[in-house]
């Protein structure tokens, strides 16, 4: 039986640090419920390395016309009506 490796978690700033952002981007993603995955533990918000990679990997294109495989939004409400017209998955 092999153990799988331990997910690396990282809490707001360092995650905010990896994706180029601010802290506070981060966070209104987060309340907006535009941003990557997270979890909660306790009080604490942890993302994982590779929920952050893939959240960012949703905004890569090729050209200004590539409308590539995802959205990635900004950190500001979006609405519902919106993303069902664009077809948008939130997750």
């Amino acid at each position: 039986m092999t153990a799988e490796p331990a997910q690396r978690l990282l809490r707001t700033p360092d995650a905010a640090l990896l994706l180029g952002l601010s802290a506070r981007t981060l966070e209104k993603h987060r309340c907006y419920g535009t941003g990557p995955v997270y979890r909660k533990l306790g009080a604490r918000v942890v993302y994982a390395v590779e929920d952050l990679v893939s959240w960012a990997e949703q905004g890569v294109r090729r050209s200004t016309s590539d409308r590539g495989v995802g959205t990635v939004h900004p950190a500001k409400p979006i609405d519902p009506a919106l993303l069902e017209r664009k077809g948008a998955v939130r997750r």
